[in-house]
């Protein structure tokens, strides 16, 4: 009879003792280090139990052990609280780490940056080709209506989303600074300050240099000066596809367009792109030059004159500087006799 206490008593002390080695083991495994060796992204759909997040954490190189990831989760009583979206994952994560991001609900945020001066057509492009957007997208939006900016978003944000918050920034960027512009622009409208906007982010990617830009532009509208601004000239021959563009040759000059300014008078009919905020800030507070050419100085700047004579001479330098140099685009012909 003591024989057979003593043997009860030995097995049920053995097996206490297995099973404390056994969860001590897990939960050692649960919080080691983990093999992931480079930050990574994890997406966790809707609906995946936790055996099938466990093997795709696994499958991904995230987790060492989806048993011990389930079973660790398990205990931890956080099997019903892992959250759908997409995660950052840090290197070398341990498993419990990996289940604390995932019950978070913090997703991971993605960013679209959009650079300044890209058509509408463009920014759809670019949207196509950022992961995480879902949808299509039905219509392009007008030219400029999208401020271009850095945008967050999540997997599964939708393009058409993307796309309503850009036009509402722009809507607030123009009504902020239209507000506060100055007084003497001759421009009539917030629209036509976006249209001369799109042209100058176009002419120039050095911010010191755009308000002085825009002071040419207002100086040739007020003597009656075509603008003859290269960019819109692309916009006319490629009919706002911008991207099929590979050389300017003089005949695109002439090209009859409402958008080409080497034919037209004034502004043309709409934005050649999609401007940012400086732009139109330098476009309602231009420079008081009497400035009338500019052209490039080969340093990715411009150089100004108020003369036709002296723009000929700007002109020559740059001709000399680009001699041997395969010209993208054209040298502005400006001629005398569009002086008055």
């Amino acid at each position: 009879m003591r024989h057979s206490v003593f043997i009860y008593f030995l097995v049920a002390f053995l097996a206490v003792s297995l099973i404390g080695s056994s969860v001590l083991t897990t939960y050692t495994q649960f919080i080691a280090e983990g093999p992931l060796q480079e930050q990574t992204e994890v997406l966790i759909e809707k609906g995946k139990t936790l055996r099938k997040i466990a093997r795709k954490l696994h499958h991904e190189g995230i987790i060492s052990s989806p048993s011990i990831f389930e079973l660790g989760v398990r205990a931890s009583g956080q099997s019903n609280k892992i959250k759908a979206g997409e995660y950052s994952i840090p290197r070398y994560a341990s498993a419990k780490m990996v289940m604390n991001i995932l019950t978070s609900g913090n997703t991971y945020i993605r960013r679209l940056v959009v650079p300044e001066g890209l058509t509408s057509e463009q920014v759809v492009a670019l949207m196509n080709n950022s992961k995480g957007l879902v949808g299509n997208v039905m219509q392009i939006p007008k030219e400029g209506t999208l401020l271009p900016d850095t945008y967050h978003y999540s997997y599964g944000d939708t393009k058409e989303s993307i796309l309503e918050r850009m036009k509402n920034a722009m809507e607030r960027t123009v009504a902020e600074l239209w507000e506060a512009r100055d007084p003497t622009i001759t421009l009539k409208t917030p629209a036509e300050a976006v249209i001369m906007a799109s042209i100058v982010e176009k002419e120039t990617s050095k911010d010191a240099e755009r308000a002085h830009i825009a002071s040419v532009f207002y100086n040739r509208m007020a003597q009656g000066i075509r603008l003859q601004s290269d960019p819109t000239v692309i916009y006319a021959v490629t009919d706002g596809h911008v991207d099929q563009m590979k050389r300017v040759i003089y005949k695109d000059l002439k090209e009859q367009h409402p958008y080409n300014t080497y034919v037209i008078y004034g502004l043309p009919r709409g934005p050649i792109s999609n401007p940012g905020r400086a732009s139109i800030e330098a476009v309602l507070h231009p420079m008081k030059t009497k400035d009338l050419y500019f052209v490039a100085d080969g340093t990715g700047g411009h150089v100004f004159a108020a003369t036709y004579k002296d723009h000929q001479k700007n002109v020559q330098k740059w001709r000399l500087i680009s001699r041997g140099k395969r010209k993208t685009s054209p040298v502005k012909p400006l001629q005398p006799k569009e002086e008055k």
